[in-house]
């Protein structure tokens, strides 16, 4: 693709994706717009070996956006960054196409590993404001990760995660539409439980009252 059918391509995504964008002007305006338009160019420069004028250049970048990408991370079409302060792209990141990120969301390794160390983002992914996902993973396609979460194991595609360690809440085999990749609409897997211990509670006092009834009945016999 070459650079004006890029920021063409950028452009479109932003409006679609972003309702507070009015005009295709207050685009280049936008962080996500020049550290993804930025990233495309230190990422050429990454793959012929000029490694110092690439992490120059994404350095410049992040100081002025917030947003943090390393030439070599590897990124399809279509990624959108909402807002993006505190967003950081590591070296071995894989992102598919489509994919969705909010503020302060951390794609890095455990500093244990060697080679491939940071996770692979498949297609349709949108991972929610503050999350970390830490390690050579996969994050299968469709998957929502909620606001906060720690995500250190492998998703499965069609996966909804929420907490610290992530935990899958929600699987099925149905493609997130645009119109729900929000991320307040998330199953609360505490409320869930305390939902479930509040009906469990129910159920013991209803035998208890039920076996004192019957107590009392052989007591009058």
């Amino acid at each position: 693709m070459g650079f004006i059918k890029a920021v063409k391509e950028e452009i479109r995504i932003i409006r679609e994706r972003d309702p507070a964008i009015k005009s295709s002007m207050e685009v280049f305006l936008y962080p996500s717009f020049k550290a993804i338009t930025r990233y495309r160019i230190a990422h050429k420069l990454y793959q012929r070996k000029h490694y110092f004028l690439a992490r120059w250049y994404s350095q410049r970048t992040a100081r002025k956006t917030g947003i943090e990408i390393h030439p070599g991370a590897v990124i399809g079409k279509g990624l959108f960054i909402d807002h993006g302060n505190g967003v950081i792209i590591g070296e071995t990141t894989i992102i598919g196409d489509n994919v969705t990120l909010y503020q302060g969301v951390t794609l890095g390794g455990t500093g244990k590993e060697q080679g491939k160390r940071h996770p692979t983002i498949e297609d349709n992914v949108m991972i929610s404001a503050g999350a970390k996902v830490l390690g050579s993973f996969r994050v299968g396609k469709n998957s929502k990760i909620g606001a906060g979460s720690v995500v250190l194991t492998e998703v499965p595609p069609n996966s909804t995660v929420v907490g610290v360690p992530g935990r899958v809440v929600k699987r099925d085999n149905v493609r997130i539409p645009t119109e729900e990749m929000d991320q307040v609409h998330l199953p609360d897997p505490v409320l869930n439980d305390i939902s479930n211990l509040r009906e469990e509670n129910q159920k013991l006092r209803e035998e208890l009252k039920y076996l004192s009834k019957e107590v009392e009945k052989l007591k009058k016999n």
